[in-house]
């Protein structure tokens, strides 16, 4: 069902052009002396009459544009006198073009109802502010015009998956806790450009884990059959003195640059308008250029590029042209619309056709947003990097930009193609991810990392898994071997936190009815392990194994003096339940914070821990976990 309006009012007040603020306009005075009148209107699903917020509507042969707000009202202003063709774009639905007349002085007003329609891989649009500016761009407008225009700083797109917090569990109901590691370090670095740029995170965006495991630990040598080794530490827990604190650590060797095996490296590279802002493409080229300049000979690149369409930019290249490499990456430029289906499909031909057998076969995605939309792509591109994961090429994931970061998204195609996900906010953040830890980011030493811990009933009562939310398993899944779970690189470091509550201790949680047919915990039998807390378990296989292989640690029940490490880890995963307003965060401060962690911050000799130590400073000194405060700031923004 498809509806149109049209009618003339008066000429827009200051009221409607002070609300219109909230909602992104271009607009143009038009020529000297031009007559000029507006256009206004609604724009709404045609099956549900729903508002239909960030859909595009341009003035077809000018650089006027804007987007829907979130009741679906637009506003273009300063559109000359005259007949013109309206057209409304959004992704998922049918484009539009309406005839439109506008009479000088007046405001038309043209309401509209979208068709949805069916959305293939190849069809994707990424829309916001950026994507405007290109269209306008791509209509001739001039930096001098853009510059003039004002857009909303509330327009943003960005998403995040819920996370709902692990409470704690009942050692005698579930005395098993498994999860999959987690190697991502991409919240950490999206969390601190929000808190630089004056702003609270969202708490959906605070994945502790990937915070803690953000810092490298010094774990020693690794020996032994396994490629990594399991070390335990038990503590008291800063929150709850009453508590008990563990840190499980898996700590993968390191493999130097010039041992690693062959690349069969493919950049598929976003270059849609949306990446034109320079903490996007500019920022990926320099990015990009610093792990050119690690290649060796032996390894080969091929870049693919998409945006309205995909193509192969550089044939698979010896690491040795890096001038043919880097010439280009140099001649990039963005524009047009995001058909990433189509530029994943195409990598993944190119990385097939240039296998390396025992090398290092990898498609590394760079972009800035919503790389897939509808349930049945999303579907269809998980199936497609499944697939090829099986066939030994693995997937990392790098997240640019701001305001259309689509984070869940590209944290779950990583973790689908036995990948890392990474946020990169500035040119040492690439020089982080792409050099210091290249071993991790592109080497997979073992994969299908589970972890299982089971609890000691005559010792703890209760614990909760501090962060690992999105990564549970059920207890079946461990000895699954068809079960995918996480992958450890070459020089990775994995830290795991438990809360225990010890036995004879009240678990804080919710009022359970005791067991009718279970024995009761207040009288655990005898046992031959009484000085042990807690027993881990780690299952993993090769990169090309299909077997799972067992490694086994039991955990005593003693406390001892933490080390560095363990004393900044805990400070990391107290700032990250601050940050998402944590039930078990108790008493402790953000003051709190900063003693742990320079109590913990030891050589630091990239100033990673120093610069955790001011983001937490900042955080105190901006209050920005002061609602009050942070309702003001926020209206501070919107006027």
């Amino acid at each position: 069902m498809r509806s149109t309006t049209q009618r003339l009012r008066q000429p827009i007040t200051a009221p409607v052009i002070a609300l219109a603020s909230l909602v992104l306009v271009l607009g143009a005075a038009g020529p000297a002396g031009a007559q000029l009148g507006g256009i206004e209107g609604r724009v709404s699903d045609g099956v549900t009459g729903q508002p239909l917020s960030g859909v595009q509507i341009a003035v077809e042969g000018t650089t006027l544009i804007t987007l829907s707000n979130g009741g679906g009202r637009y506003l273009l202003q300063g559109v000359p006198a005259g007949e013109h063709t309206l057209v409304f774009e959004y992704l998922g639905y049918a484009a539009e073009r309406r005839q439109v007349t506008v009479a000088p002085g007046q405001t038309t007003v043209v309401d509209i109802a979208l068709a949805r329609a069916a959305v293939s891989m190849d069809e994707l649009v990424i829309t916001g502010r950026p994507q405007a500016e290109s269209r306008l761009r791509a209509v001739g407008a001039r930096s001098a015009d853009l510059a003039a225009y004002s857009f909303s700083t509330d327009f943003n797109t960005e998403s995040y998956a819920h996370i709902a917090e692990n409470d704690f569990r009942l050692v005698s109901a579930a005395p098993l806790s498994t999860f999959s590691i987690d190697v991502d370090r991409a919240s950490y670095s999206n969390v601190r450009r929000f808190i630089q740029s004056g702003t609270r995170p969202p708490i959906d965006a605070v994945r502790i884990e990937e915070m803690i495991n953000y810092f490298p630990y010094d774990w020693g040598r690794v020996r032994g059959d396994h490629p990594f080794a399991v070390t335990t530490e038990v503590w008291e827990a800063p929150w709850n003195r009453d508590h008990r604190l563990v840190r499980i650590g898996l700590h993968a060797e390191s493999i130097d640059v010039d041992d690693l095996p062959p690349g069969n490296l493919v950049f598929l590279l976003d270059v849609s308008g949306s990446m034109r802002p320079a903490d996007k493409l500019p920022l990926l080229k320099s990015a990009f250029a610093l792990l050119v300049d690690q290649l060796r000979p032996e390894d080969r690149v091929a870049i693919v590029v998409y945006a309205g369409a995909a193509g192969l930019v550089l044939e698979s290249t010896p690491g040795d042209r890096k001038d043919k490499i880097l010439a280009a990456l140099n001649d990039l430029e963005a524009g047009g619309s995001t058909a990433g289906g189509q530029g994943l499909r195409l990598a993944y031909d190119v990385a097939r056709e240039h296998y390396i057998d025992g090398g290092n076969n990898r498609i590394i995605l760079a972009t800035d947003g919503d790389f897939n939309v509808g349930p049945s792509s999303d579907a269809e591109m998980v199936r497609l990097i499944e697939k090829e994961r099986e066939g030994g090429t693995f997937l990392t994931v790098l997240g640019f930009g701001t305001g259309n970061l689509k984070d869940s998204k590209m944290e779950q195609i990583a973790d689908h193609g036995n990948g890392n996900f990474h946020y990169v906010d500035g040119l040492l953040e690439a020089r982080k991810v792409l050099v210091e830890e290249m071993g991790g980011t592109l080497l997979t030493l073992a994969r299908d990392v589970k972890l299982q811990v089971e609890f000691n009933p005559v010792r703890a009562a209760g614990y909760r898994l501090i962060g690992y939310e999105n990564r549970l398993l059920a207890d079946e899944d461990f000895n699954d071997d068809t079960k995918d779970a996480g992958e450890l690189g070459a020089g990775h470091t994995v830290t795991a936190l438990y809360e225990v509550v010890p036995a004879g201790a009240e678990v804080p949680r919710g009022e359970v009815d005791a067991l009718r047919y279970q024995p009761q915990p207040d009288d655990p039998p005898p046992s031959d392990f009484d000085d042990e807390l807690l027993f881990v378990k780690v299952r993993y296989k090769d990169p090309d194994g299909a077997r799972s292989k067992l490694l086994e640690l039991a955990v005593a029940d003693r406390t001892r003096s933490p080390s560095t490490d363990f004393r900044f880890a805990a400070a990391v995963a107290g700032f990250g339940m601050l940050l998402r307003d944590s039930e078990h965060a108790g008493d402790l401060t953000l003051d709190d914070v900063v003693r742990l962690a320079e109590k913990g911050k030891g050589d630091d000799p990239r100033g990673y821990r120093g610069q955790f130590i001011q983001l937490v400073e900042a955080t105190r000194d901006l209050r920005l976990l002061d609602r009050e405060a942070e309702e003001q700031g926020r209206w501070r923004r919107w006027r």
